[in-house]
């Protein structure tokens, strides 16, 4: 290998070359370094990571190995488990790192620092979990995450980027005694070999190749608070996420300079199809029949008979392109659509689709007050002639201070569920009294047993209702 001098300036690591030398550490005993003692060496999150994959990728000869000793005549020789093959898999990758770390560790006792460091990485844990990410390895006061292994989906780059803004606003969240905590995420998409590393107790599964080492440089590059991905995660998420395209950066131990985009916050689409496609739209092809049936039902709609149609098959056969063909042919007639889109991530929310429709049909901004959203709320009950028992309850479901202008609700948890559900569909019924309306709900499989229980409430009503409940799963 060398001096320990060129071996760190290989690898890109050659400003630690005198922490290394002044605790005389050469290239015999490198290998042996843990990942404490990097961290008293003065090494941040990514170039520890960094360190261990290459010392995990060194040749055998390269590598500590124990002492070889024969085995007693006639004894068995137990063999150790063969490591499994590797994998080469397409993942991505999330670097998260909590901001003034050190400091906190100076600042207070070790009791203390420990018990942040477990609740930082309980409210990480706890929003990967949500989106099905793998935390690979807990580096003290970081954290490597994987998108797309051990299990893959066909949204991780997605889910990594949600997890991501999660990370942050659940960090921030966090009320302790050493005041508000803020972390940096990099993100980065692309093919590694995922498998077994390491011998022994410390075999653990990693993914080695450039894109944790691009997440990890993306990392160390963001702004306290915030989120920023590669031009390989931000193709496959055009569309789906408020972004800030931060031009081409430098990035020390990468060769040519990586387009770098801050994420800042989910793009309101009105379901997953608007947003993968963004207005570019196939021709609709073979599905000819399909439609003529769903068309058929919005003609008897429109004569007062309210109908349900259900769209089922695999996904990417041509459910939503339906959907969006019949939105646009009674967009034209001026005829309001009320769309809903379920989600994966909030298959457990209570009625999440209605609030997230709610929500963007009432244009909620970040920056709106409590007051402001009640206000819009409010405005929109009246247009359609409802109580303020409706306003209560809707506010309540919106997470608005309702009960400071309509006072509290006498009645029971689930006496307040069933009004809700009674004051949502009252809504969708109001709006039919005068004109047809299409009400479509995407991707039912996730939808909660809240939201389905609405559904059924509301296909009871349908009755005479110029109502199209249109479903797909």
């Amino acid at each position: 290998m060398g001096s320990i001098r060129q071996w760190l300036a290989d690898i890109g690591l050659e400003q630690y070359t005198e922490a290394f030398e002044r605790e005389q550490i050469d290239v015999v005993s490198a290998p042996y370094l843990t990942e404490s003692n990097l961290k008293d060496l003065g090494l941040p999150m990514g170039p520890r990571a960094r360190f261990l994959a290459e010392v995990q990728a060194l040749a055998p000869s390269a590598r500590p190995t124990p002492m070889s000793v024969a085995p007693p005549s006639g004894s068995v020789v137990v063999q150790s488990p063969t490591v499994a093959d590797a994998e080469r898999r397409q993942l991505t990758v999330l670097f998260c790192d909590l901001v003034g770390s050190t400091e906190l560790s100076h600042r207070l006792g070790p009791e203390e620092y420990r018990e942040l460091v477990r609740s930082y990485q309980s409210a990480c844990t706890a929003v990967v979990s949500r989106f099905d990410g793998h935390v690979a390895q807990y580096l003290g006061d970081g954290l490597l995450v994987y998108f797309g292994y051990p299990k893959a989906h066909e949204d991780d780059a997605q889910r990594a980027i949600r997890a991501g803004l999660g990370v942050v606003d659940a960090v921030s969240a966090l009320i302790i005694p050493a005041g508000p905590l803020r972390v940096r995420v990099g993100i980065d998409t692309g093919l590694v070999v995922v498998g077994d590393v390491g011998a022994g107790r410390s075999q653990e599964q990693l993914a080695l190749g450039d894109t944790p080492n691009l997440a990890a440089r993306l990392q160390a590059l963001a702004s306290p608070g915030t989120v920023l991905l590669s031009e390989g995660t931000r193709r496959l998420v055009a569309g789906s996420f408020e972004l800030r395209d931060l031009g081409p950066k430098s990035l020390k131990g990468v060769a040519e300079p990586v387009h770098a985009w801050h994420a800042l916050s989910d793009k309101k689409a009105e379901s997953r199809f608007e947003a993968a496609t963004q207005g570019r739209l196939a021709p609709m092809v073979g599905r000819e029949l399909e439609f003529s049936v769903v068309l058929h039902a919005w003609q008897r709609t429109c004569l007062g008979k309210g109908q349900v149609v259900l769209l089922c098959g695999e996904p990417g056969i041509g459910k939503s392109r339906i959907l969006q063909a019949l939105r646009e042919k009674v967009s034209a007639e001026g005829i309001s659509c009320w769309q809903y889109q379920c989600s994966p991530y909030f298959a457990n929310s209570a009625l999440y689709p209605v609030i997230d429709h709610i929500e963007r049909a009432l244009k909620f901004e970040r920056q709106d007050s409590a007051q402001a959203k009640l206000a819009k709320l409010a405005a929109l009950v009246q247009e359609f002639r409802r109580s303020d028992l409706d306003v209560n309850l809707i506010g309540r479901l919106l997470s608005l201070p309702a009960e400071s202008r309509y006072g509290a609700l006498a009645m029971t948890s689930h006496k307040q569920k069933e009004e809700t559900i009674r004051a949502l569909n009252a809504l969708i019924e109001a709006a039919a009294e005068t004109r047809p309306v299409l009400v479509l709900f995407e991707d039912l499989q996730w939808a909660d047993p809240s939201t389905l229980e609405l559904l059924d409430a509301l296909r009871n009503r349908l009755g005479k209702m110029q109502v199209l409940l249109l479903a797909t799963y």
